[in-house]
């Protein structure tokens, strides 16, 4: 993994609910899971052990978990709640006009929120081009496919959880 990897915006109240998260999983979830692997090693012969394969499954998952809120928190940037000042930035809910419809989305993490609206991140094709560009303004990305779009920026307004 490299160290350049750039920093990702969240919110207090995101930085604080993955540092609770990762606290959980270091802790107490690691115990939990140790003991499962441990009883399903002390039923016997291990190829034909459900259980311990499940178990052992479940800590792959949570430990790449674990590796991955470790990196998220230490390259995060903690920010204020942006202004509401037209201009997008991350942190901000954005809706812009493409293909002639209407879309709206968070920028930034996906950590930020835990509900179901649409999240690119600032590193994305679309993030990256209407970041830091203002209300009414009309932008180009170019989608991952080679295929160039244009994207009018209509409203922005700070998310707010």
């Amino acid at each position: 993994m490299s160290d350049t990897a750039p920093a990702t915006y969240l919110t207090q109240e995101a930085y604080d609910r993955l540092k609770a998260e990762l606290a959980h999983l270091s802790g107490p979830a690691r115990s939990e899971i140790a003991k499962k692997i441990d009883a399903a090693r002390q039923e016997g012969d291990l190829r034909e052990n459900g259980g311990y394969h499940a178990a052992r499954e479940e800590q792959g998952k949570m430990e790449a978990r674990i590796r991955q809120l470790t990196h998220l928190l230490d390259t995060a940037i903690i920010g204020e709640t942006p202004p509401d000042d037209g201009i997008v930035e991350p942190g901000m809910v954005v809706t812009v006009e493409m293909f002639g419809e209407e879309e709206t989305f968070l920028l930034g993490s996906r950590e930020i929120t835990d509900d179901s609206m649409h999240v690119f991140s600032e590193k994305s094709p679309i993030g990256a081009a209407v970041n830091g560009h203002e209300v009414g303004e009309t932008v180009t990305y170019t989608t991952p496919n080679g295929k160039s779009v244009e994207v009018k920026i209509l409203h922005t307004r700070p998310y707010n959880g």
